[in-house]
């Protein structure tokens, strides 16, 4: 089946052609570092992360950019505060955490829950503090094209003209006269702008600011506008065309439409597929501080091991509502010791390692046929699930009977679904195979799918190489009639 997507801009689920042939380009909406992260956060790192490792997977060389807002008016108001309770607490005292030093010290609690929760590092993580330059030459290539304007009044704002551009509106079908700002506009702004929905590109310094918070510009000292940012990183590092943009459900508006608007505007193609995943809620209800039903992955992680919180957070179709529910994280641990009770006993059978069969599941192969159609079919996880536990039933049920090569596929199968979804062992404590284990057999596995297509297009000399190459590794090849097992060399 063939890869397809859902995307939010054309309100359909298209075949997936990439712009270059084998290669596919991912940019994703990373955090804004002013305070801890939520379950949101995760849950969007998550579903883009299963989205990249099934690219991966299916044969691309994937390049995946997230990047950190870590210039912003809720980071600037967060320090501010930070420093008005220090001078409460002790008059006269001197703030100790500036700004910059409060956004790192955040940026390091996003990447530690990333890593926690197996989410991959992506290629690149700009910063948008790095691309001031890029910031500059967007915006000047908006207002020399006519669809951006310094203010009105002396501020140093520049603004995106959003009736200049006759597809605003378009990712999210809204028409611009509904949109909101459209009746009110904030007394400071009304002499600054040609229309209350025009969104700053440059924001102009004002008394006040921390000066380190400010950059020289053409239009005076200021910072950039926060959907500036993205479109100016993305160009930079993926070209003014791509693949992919991803994000969350809630910056459909106005972030990622105000995002495609200037870039388009500014003449670029910009990304192939938008793609947008579904947000969390509690019991039914909006997750909320002020009525008190919300849930932190440091919460989840205190219940819970991190494969058990990654499949809880990455079980339901990226696109969905994921509801949280008392038992929620109960119910994930009982699917993931299933899967680890069929591998562990598999092991237990065969040894570490032992008994892959490359390129052939015989009996399972029909449960890893449906895997891989559910992926491709807009990464359809909850069917791919449903598609891994059965081949753990079809496992457990080979092993009671003594079939030993069925029992060996579901295995082989099992592996390779819970790799491409994340929850393999490398999250598993040491009893179950640790994390040496696991990296062992992905890429012991990944050589011999190489050794078996040099084979087909009768490459010897390259078959001959990899055997050799994991033979001098200790990892011993055997051919056979149902394909290639391996085994490590013992002493």
């Amino acid at each position: 089946m063939t890869l397809r997507f859902y995307d939010t801009a054309s309100a359909e689920v298209r075949d997936f052609v990439p712009l270059v042939a084998g290669k596919a380009s991912v940019y994703y909406c990373g955090a804004t570092v002013q305070g801890m992260p939520h379950v949101g956060h995760i849950r969007s790192a998550i579903a883009f992360d299963q989205l990249t490792r099934w690219l991966r997977f299916s044969g691309y060389r994937v390049t995946v950019v997230r990047n950190i807002t870590d210039i912003d008016d809720k980071i600037l108001a967060k320090s501010a505060e930070s420093f008005a309770a220090d001078f409460r607490s002790e008059p006269g005292a001197v703030r100790e955490e500036e700004w910059w030093a409060l956004a790192y010290r955040y940026e390091q609690e996003f990447l530690k829950a990333y890593d926690t929760l197996g989410v991959s590092r992506p290629t690149y993580e700009p910063r948008a503090t790095g691309h001031i330059p890029e910031m500059h030459a967007l915006i000047q290539r908006l207002i020399d094209r006519g669809h951006a304007y310094p203010a009105l009044d002396d501020s140093g704002d520049v603004y995106f003209d959003v009736r200049s551009w006759n597809k605003y509106g378009s990712l999210t079908r809204q028409n611009i006269d509904d949109m909101q700002g459209a009746l009110d506009v904030e007394p400071q702004f009304s002499n600054r702008k040609k229309d209350p929905r025009d969104f700053a590109l440059w924001k102009g310094y004002k008394e006040g600011e921390p000066l380190s918070a400010s950059w020289a510009s053409p239009w005076g000292a200021g910072r950039p506008g926060w959907h500036l940012e993205c479109s100016a990183m993305v160009t930079k590092y993926l070209g003014t065309e791509f693949d992919i943009h991803g994000g969350g459900l809630d910056l459909r508006f106005p972030h990622h439409e105000n995002e495609m608007a200037q870039s388009q505007a500014a003449g670029h193609g910009f990304a192939n597929f938008w793609m947008h995943n579904g947000m969390v809620t509690y019991q039914g209800e909006k997750m909320s501080k002020s009525i008190g039903n919300t849930v932190s992955p440091a919460e989840m992680l205190e219940l819970a091991p991190p494969r058990v919180v990654r499949y809880y957070l990455g079980q339901a179709h990226y696109r969905s509502v994921l509801d949280y529910r008392p038992t929620s994280l109960q119910e994930a641990a009982a699917a993931v010791e299933r899967i680890d009770g069929f591998l562990n006993k598999a092991r237990e059978r065969f040894g570490a390692g032992f008994g892959f069969v490359a390129g052939s599941f015989g009996a399972s192969r029909e449960t890893m046929d449906a895997f891989t159609a559910a992926m491709n079919d807009d990464l359809n996880v909850p069917r791919a699930l449903a598609a891994l536990h059965d081949t753990v039933r079809t496992g457990n049920s080979a092993l009671a009977a003594g079939d030993d090569d069925a029992a060996r596929d579901a295995r082989h199968a099992v592996i390779l679904m819970t790799h491409a979804l994340g929850l393999n062992a490398a999250n598993q404590p040491a009893a179950e195979g640790g994390k040496e284990q696991a990296a062992l057999e992905v890429l012991v596995e990944a050589q011999l799918r190489a050794r078996a297509e040099a084979r087909a297009r009768k490459d010897w000399a390259a078959s001959d190489a990899i055997r050799d190459t994991l033979k001098a590794a200790g990892v011993v090849v055997e051919d056979g009639p149902d394909g290639p097992t391996w085994s490590l060399q013992r002493d």
